[in-house]
């Protein structure tokens, strides 16, 4: 799902006063005296035009707070990645200080049997040597002890420069860490205001008004959906899925029922992108965690192409994602306070498909 909300409390506020007056009995008024007192009633308001509204309002909240859940999502699998390279850096910096330690050890036994040869450099003992067979032996032999030497040194120094780029890059990942621990916090903190906002708006209507305004998003959907297969889509849709797509949409339906929560990837709850991603993972393919990501990386496919498992995307921003299941219709997780359900697949405005399987 994805983001975005804010100063919408007031808003919000105004819209369930406005239908609780609207809403209210007209007040009797009496005309002036005889002959004829008349008592008329003012005309009631239209209560389904405010209950759109606020149906429509709900809708934002929780579409902004669909894409504040991509954000947290993204936030956490970033998090996930740079934790293991932040591990994955400090045993190589365990590992280069090890190796730092023998290098130097065996540097300091070299320079020890210097010592114990009397101080004086192997050149000198050849020129001291009486034996022609020795003297070209040492040679060769002080030329090998260069070559060891000079590379004993040259290792220690990369080993040592090892060491501290391994430690710049675990200081960076650890500023990228932090960096994406607050966006998360940030992202759950906006998230959860306008959960917050939504239920207190629907919690203030009364228990009629919230049938009305189940009834009233029903219909929107039954519309949108009726407008999508009049378009004559359908008839261009036919293609059978692939062995890894029939596993993944096994995976979703048997899901259904199961609630809706953000940030959540199962095996009790999940939000939308984090069906279709496990979904995926169940059937052998592992795809990205948020909807926005699936959108970007996967390949994209035309609507009158796509098969069962393929993944639908909605609106402009990519806040939403359900799997298709064939005939026209997707499993998903709604939103918050609705249980995963099949739904058409033209309930809500598509922005395009993609397919995880390359078959």
């Amino acid at each position: 799902m994805g983001t975005g909300k804010r100063g919408l409390i007031a808003t919000a506020v105004a819209v369930v006063c406005a239908v609780t007056v609207l809403a209210a009995p007209g007040t009797a008024f009496a005309a002036p005296a005889p002959p004829a007192p008349t008592t008329s009633a003012a005309p009631a308001p239209s209560p389904g035009k405010d209950l759109e509204a606020v149906r429509q309002k709900l809708d934002r909240l929780y579409r902004a707070a669909a894409r504040a859940t991509d954000e947290y999502n993204a936030a956490e699998e970033k998090a996930d990645q740079q934790s293991e390279e932040v591990v994955e850096l400090a045993g190589k910096i365990v590992e280069g200080k090890e190796k730092l330690r023998q290098l130097k050890a065996r540097a300091g036994a070299a320079a020890a049997a210097q010592y114990r040869g009397g101080g004086l450099p192997p050149e000198a003992h050849l020129v001291l040597s009486d034996d022609p067979q020795d003297f070209l032996d040492g040679a060769g032999r002080v030329r090998q002890g260069h070559h060891a030497t000079k590379g004993l040194l040259g290792e220690v120094a990369r080993t040592q420069q090892d060491l501290e780029q391994y430690a710049k890059d675990a200081s960076a990942q650890w500023k990228k860490l932090e960096a994406g621990r607050k966006a998360k916090a940030a992202a759950q903190k906006r998230i959860e205001k306008q959960i917050a906002q939504a239920e207190k708006l629907e919690s203030e209507l009364r228990k009629e008004e919230q049938q009305r305004l189940a009834e009233l998003e029903k219909e929107a959907a039954k519309k949108a959906q009726t407008a999508w297969l009049d378009s004559g889509v359908l008839s261009e849709i036919g293609a059978e899925a692939s062995a890894q797509g029939k596993k993944a949409v096994a995976y979703a339906t048997a899901q259904i029922g199961k609630p809706y929560r953000w940030g959540a990837e199962g095996p009790k709850s999940y939000d939308c992108s984090g069906l279709t991603s496990q979904a995926w993972i169940s059937a052998g393919r592992g795809i990205p965690r948020t909807s926005q990501e699936q959108w970007k990386r996967l390949r994209h496919v035309d609507v009158e192409d796509m098969r069962p498992g393929d993944l639908v995307i909605y609106f402009d921003d990519a806040s939403h994602v359900g799997m298709y299941i064939g005939d026209g219709a997707i499993v998903h997780a709604p939103r918050p306070g609705r249980d995963i359900t099949v739904a058409g697949a033209g309930t809500m405005p598509i922005l395009g498909v993609v397919r995880p399987d390359a078959g």
